[in-house]
């Protein structure tokens, strides 16, 4: 009597966790690709950082399968928190995101072109050309990762200037 009990819990066990392995509650994840900078890799003979997207260098982080526009926004919005691994750091992968009071507040994509409007109500994306330039370049960078991304338009416009 007991080997059938026992039998039977066993056989429950297995059918639950095979619907639960088949009703797939794990989400799936892609990879993707956040650009951030390292100065190291974007300089001229004479040692002199040069503010272009030489110096970008993509780390992997994973998202929540999504939809296209979806997957955008949430790699941006993991951009823009900044977060490095130690070994990215030590590597000399350098970012100066996270901003303070700095987010996307909305993304669409119509005919190759994607906008991305941003708050920064603390003005935190100005600075001189060098910085805004290497800010506007990681976004755009990653934005253009995803399928039908052709052209990235930042608003505000005043967004990223120096």
């Amino acid at each position: 009597m007991g080997r059938v009990i026992t039998a039977i819990f066993v056989g429950i066990l297995l059918v639950a966790g095979a619907l639960i392995f088949l009703r797939g509650d794990t989400p799936d994840e892609s990879v993707v690709l956040l650009y951030y900078y390292n100065p190291a890799n974007d300089m001229d003979i004479g040692g002199n950082i040069m503010c272009g997207r030489s110096g970008l260098v993509p780390v992997e982080r994973s998202i929540q399968s999504s939809d296209t526009i979806l997957e955008i926004r949430d790699a941006i919005r993991l951009l823009i928190a900044g977060n490095l691994s130690e070994a990215e750091e030590k590597a000399g992968v350098t970012t100066e995101f996270p901003l303070e009071g700095f987010q996307l507040t909305d993304a669409s994509l119509e005919s190759g072109v994607l906008t991305l409007t941003f708050v920064d109500p603390l003005n935190k994306a100005s600075g001189g050309s060098c910085r805004v330039g290497v800010l506007s370049s990681q976004v755009e960078a990653t934005a253009k990762q995803f399928e039908g991304v052709q052209t990235v338009r930042i608003m505000p416009e005043e967004i990223f200037q120096p």
